[in-house]
């Protein structure tokens, strides 16, 4: 991964950026103290590819397998650690040592400067195993202080160990927070152990939640950012979500991720296997965003893996397998590092000047919002060939705005031949709703099955919002003419 070249904008996207720079979210009735509150957040968020949807363009993270014990049972977790080829959260293909999660955090921090994040989520739970956890975190910050350290918990011993995470300087703590109800927790949570002793139905979810609740105060008393997580359960939580969104929102969390079950039967779940159903996209959109106008929403989550690495949307992680990354020397430079940074910080703001021009003068009053789907690696960037892409970035467009909304997996069109009629199925299925593919090359077939479809391709290599738009101008006007 390099980082982007700025030359991929054209020459009216690469003038001046000052004009691009406000000094606020444009509300006139907004206070200053709001301003310089949301602008000391943005300067936390800004490199953590979770946290932050603009960062997750250009910067990368990874996570260390060092947690394999957990404290509580999730019907939608069965934690394999085998299995190269799934994408899922409490996944690994090996287990680390503190020592060794620190060696690789330097072999990949050399390997891809774009990586700014380590982060502990598994396989099981971090606060269940503390000492690894902390140790693992002791050593990376001494030896990369410029690497922001992350941790992800059920949230059961979040209170104990509050201190610690202020003392380790771990600024991004996330909280799995699937109900503020002790009742439906209960369909979720067959038990829970706590303090040597197995709580089962109803009384282990009413542990868990008050632990969770006083756990997220404690991080707002401690001024350490929280982003919760949500696995949406359709016909157990999915509309007690809007109630959880509420409830973390008044303890102080400052992000929602609301992630659709993953249930398939293969994984061994205890929901698969009963055949619960994940939502539909359009499902998981609809919470979404009924939850969006009480605090922000993190719609670029994908799930990863308890060993990923690389940008969100590409696993790097077999490229640097136990076997290989003990055998290398690492090459941390934070002085070339800091240089690379500031090369996509540039980039960064050139493409907000493309955006800006982009978006400047566009009004189509009253016109109907469409869904499009984006190929990209990333940059911000429609810039990669549809046989290639693994999933797809889907934006929203009407009036004068191109807002991301999610992202879906789907399987890879070109296979060397084979399987690309069960993969355009695939395909078809995850975009049925999209108007367009903003692709930078298609082969003739797949298009014109797209076309047969319904689905436009517009062929690009240019920032993402002044495609979109321009497809979207080209569609209101083929509406007028319809008219």
């Amino acid at each position: 991964m390099t980082s982007p070249s700025t030359r991929l904008l054209n020459s009216p996207a690469t003038e001046s950026t000052t004009q691009a720079k406000s000094g606020g979210c444009g509300c006139d009735s907004t206070s200053s103290a709001t301003v310089e509150r949301d602008e000391k957040l943005q300067e936390r968020i800004a490199k953590h590819p979770c946290y932050s949807e603009d960062a997750h363009h250009h910067y990368a993270r990874m996570h260390v397998a060092v947690a394999p014990a957990c404290n509580i049972q999730c019907n939608y977790c069965n934690r394999k650690y085998d299995c190269a080829n799934e994408s899922r959260p409490g996944v690994v293909s090996e287990l680390l040592t503190p020592e060794q999660a620190a060696h690789k955090a330097l072999v990949i921090g050399g390997k891809i400067p774009q990586m700014t994040v380590v982060g502990i989520a598994g396989p099981g739970d971090p606060l269940a195993n503390p000492e690894k956890t902390f140790r693992t975190f002791e050593l990376i910050a001494e030896q990369a202080p410029d690497i922001k350290l992350c941790l992800s918990t059920n949230g059961l011993m979040l209170p104990d160990y509050i201190d610690r995470i202020k003392q380790l300087n771990i600024d991004h703590v996330t909280i799995t927070i699937n109900m503020v109800d002790p009742e439906i927790g209960a369909k979720i949570y067959p038990w829970v152990h706590y303090r040597r002793k197995r709580y089962k139905g109803i009384e282990g979810a009413r542990i868990l939640h008050e632990r969770q609740m006083e756990g997220l105060q404690a991080l707002k008393d401690a001024d350490i950012l929280c982003k919760v997580n949500s696995v949406m359960i359709p016909g157990i939580n999915d509309h007690h979500l809007v109630e959880v969104n509420r409830v973390i929102r008044e303890k102080g969390a400052f992000l929602h991720n609301i992630m659709p079950l993953i249930s398939a039967p293969e994984h061994g779940t205890h929901f698969g296997l009963t055949g619960q159903r994940g939502p539909t996209p359009k499902e998981l959109k609809e919470v979404q965003d009924n939850c969006s106008g009480n605090m922000k929403m993190m719609r670029h989550c994908r799930q990863c893996r308890a060993d990923a690495v690389g940008l969100l949307g590409e696993d790097r992680s077999q490229e640097f397998s136990k076997e290989k990354f003990l055998e290398m020397t690492p090459e941390y430079d934070m002085e070339k590092r800091q240089e690379v940074h500031d090369g996509i910080e540039k980039f960064k703001e050139e493409l907000k000047v493309a955006k800006d021009k982009a978006l400047a003068g566009k009004k189509f009053a009253n016109s109907p919002k469409v869904l499009v789907a984006v190929a990209t690696k990333g940059g911000g960037l429609v810039n990669q060939h549809f046989g290639h892409a693994k999933e797809f970035q889907i934006y929203e467009v009407g009036g004068d705005e191109v807002r991301f909304v999610s992202h879906r997996k789907i399987d890879q069109y070109c296979q060397g031949g084979y399987g690309e009629e069960a993969s355009f199925e695939h395909i078809m299925k995850a975009i049925a709703d999209c108007k367009a593919v903003l692709v930078s090359k298609i082969g003739n077939c797949p298009q014109e099955k797209l076309q047969e479809a319904g689905i436009q391709t517009i062929e690009a290599y240019d920032v993402i919002e002044k495609v979109a738009l321009e497809f979207y101008e080209q569609y209101i006007k083929e509406l007028e003419n319809r008219e």
